[in-house]
């Protein structure tokens, strides 16, 4: 029997909600702006994994599109973050979120 017949879509929703709350723990707990940003980019990627799991069970192509989305919006937010990055490190020598409570000089 092939191993890959064993894979049921509960499997991958389980390993996509696995992933998630992996995520959301990490935005919630972490004070670090790098972590909580790639905190962020897992929980698209959980997302992505249940879409996929989705299309697959369903036989459309849909869940594909909507991935191809998300990736998009995800390097839209990888470009914008890491510059507020940039400048927040230039400003406040920190990428630390407690200490950038204000963004003023």
């Amino acid at each position: 029997m092939n191993w890959l017949t064993e894979i049921t879509l509960n499997h991958y929703l389980a390993l996509s909600v696995l992933l998630f709350t992996m995520g959301i723990v990490g935005v919630i707990l972490r004070k670090n702006a790098l972590i909580v940003f790639m905190c962020i980019e897992l929980m698209l990627n959980a997302v992505n994994l249940a879409f996929i799991a989705f299309a697959l069970k369903n036989g459309n192509e849909l869940g594909h599109v909507f991935v191809f989305f998300v990736m998009t919006v995800a390097a839209a937010e990888a470009a914008v973050g890491l510059a507020i990055f940039v400048a927040l490190f230039r400003n406040k020598q920190t990428v630390y979120i407690d200490e950038a409570t204000e963004l003023k000089n």
